[in-house]
């Protein structure tokens, strides 16, 4: 177990004039570890980020990284790459120029072919950063966060623009780089990403957190659902041997914290009735689901 988490924030606070944009934010970010920081539009995420990784000074609290400050940039900035949602490259660099740029005021060293290879911009490599398409852009802006392996890397928003092989490739670069050790933060809105990557979650509303924890842990924390489509009862008299909701179509909705048990009971009733229940499907709570119940506060 590490004793030292690589993130570590404390009462954090932000504001903005009467504006309380994060308020008295507190998680750690062990070595290693995927974990995104998910919220609603105006949750206070960018804000808590971009304190995070230097660049705004908190209000109040305080924000640790690799144990330092992260304003303490000749120790903290060479660890760490920052993909944002826009990153600003001039417009009359090239993508290899712009690669070395970045390299160079982060003080990593990479070869910089090895780079555009991974992200698929090597035949780009002499043309101009205006000339790129905006999914090209979002590939340039990964390898400039991944140049050097740094041992941190925040992914904000990076999949924004990609196509579905341009995203596979990203992940795959990502997998490759939590292979060596290093550690990922990720905001996004396709939380299915999240869902299928992360270690742990947290969910941010209204400038704090209001969830934190493993996929598994936040999704148990709604009842898992049983759907399906019953025109007719099988018989006069007969009942569902479920508590359930239905409409004046005929579906059905079984919400429940014992699916794999309630779904048996219903299974084996179906049987015994001779009806057909179509249109089955029964799964657990997803995480989209957990994020709409907290922005529905």
């Amino acid at each position: 177990m590490h004793t030292t988490p690589v993130i570590d924030v404390d009462s954090l606070n932000v504001t903005y004039g009467d504006f309380h944009a994060v308020k008295d934010l507190s998680f750690q970010v062990w070595p290693g570890e995927f974990y995104a920081l998910l919220g609603t539009n105006g949750a206070g995420k960018t804000s808590a980020l971009e304190t995070i990784e230097g660049h705004r000074t908190a209000t109040s609290g305080s924000v640790r990284v690799f144990g330092r400050s992260p304003h303490d940039r000749p120790a903290v900035r060479p660890r760490m790459g920052v993909m944002l949602q826009e990153s600003g490259f001039s417009p009359d660099l090239t993508v290899r120029e712009s690669v070395r740029l970045i390299g160079k005021l982060t003080r990593r060293t990479d070869e910089i072919g090895r780079v555009l290879g991974i992200v698929g911009l090597t035949h780009k490599a002499r043309t101009k950063v205006s000339q790129l398409s905006g999914g090209e852009k979002r590939r340039l802006d990964f390898a400039t966060a991944v140049y050097g392996t740094p041992e941190l890397i925040f992914l904000d928003e990076p999949t924004t623009g990609l196509d579905i092989q341009s995203r596979d490739a990203l992940w795959d670069a990502v997998d490759k780089l939590r292979e060596g050790g290093a550690t990922i933060v990720l905001t996004t809105h396709y939380l299915e990403e999240a869902q299928a990557r992360a270690d742990r979650v947290g969910l941010m509303h209204k400038g704090a957190f209001r969830m934190e924890g493993t996929v598994s842990e936040l999704t148990r924390t709604l009842p898992g659902t049983i759907r399906f489509t019953l025109p007719n009862l099988p018989a006069p008299g007969a009942s569902l041997p479920l508590d359930a909701t239905r409409g004046s179509d005929g579906k059905v909705l079984i919400e429940t914290h014992r699916l794999q048990k309630d779904l048996h009971t219903l299974l084996q009733w179906a049987q015994e009735q001779a009806v057909e229940l179509h249109d089955l499907e029964a799964g657990p709570t997803r995480l989209d689901d957990v994020f709409r119940s907290i922005g529905s506060d």
